[in-house]
């Protein structure tokens, strides 16, 4: 059922997975699963994701603040405050904060319900916890997400990027 309403400023769960924060501003639960609105706080010089492929949703990003490092298949550009970076289905891409300040993207995915990934992976990414890479390819693909964890090292090496929890 969908639930009309407004959000105040600040407002919204806020987790961490490394560098990525993500605000769950309008999950799949109050939209009929049409899509799900999330804001991604980003920490200066991190990678938020690797190379990555979705099977079943469709992203756009709308910068808010800051420099975000974007590579959609073989490309790479700087996306600054203002741009809007669509990144469909099928197509992998990555995304990272390419400055020394703190970025911030506004994120619509449709069809919603991928924005309980985050939840989840931010659980297996506790500071201090063991990173299994097996759990996380399992959380990938019940999420219909194929990772490449390869890509972590040659982004970060390539970009000047941090990748800790």
């Amino acid at each position: 059922m969908t639930d009309a309403g407004m959000l105040e400023p600040g407002a919204g769960e806020l987790v961490w997975a490394g560098g990525l924060g993500v605000r769950f501003l309008v999950g799949a639960d109050r939209s009929d699963g049409r899509f799900a609105l999330v804001e991604h706080p980003l920490k200066p010089n991190a990678l938020a994701s690797p190379i990555h492929t979705h099977s079943r949703e469709d992203e756009v990003s709308f910068v808010l603040e800051g420099r975000i490092g974007v590579q959609i298949g073989e490309h790479e550009f700087i996306a600054e405050p203002g741009s809007v970076v669509f990144k469909p289905r099928g197509v992998a891409h990555a995304f990272w904060n390419a400055g020394s300040e703190p970025a911030r993207v506004l994120e619509i995915i449709s069809p919603g319900g991928f924005e309980e990934y985050f939840r989840e992976l931010a659980a297996l990414l506790t500071p201090g916890a063991r990173f299994d890479p097996a759990a996380m390819v399992a959380l990938a693909d019940r999420y219909g997400l194929s990772l490449d964890l390869a890509s972590v090292a040659r982004l970060r090496d390539k970009h000047g990027l941090t990748t800790g929890r």
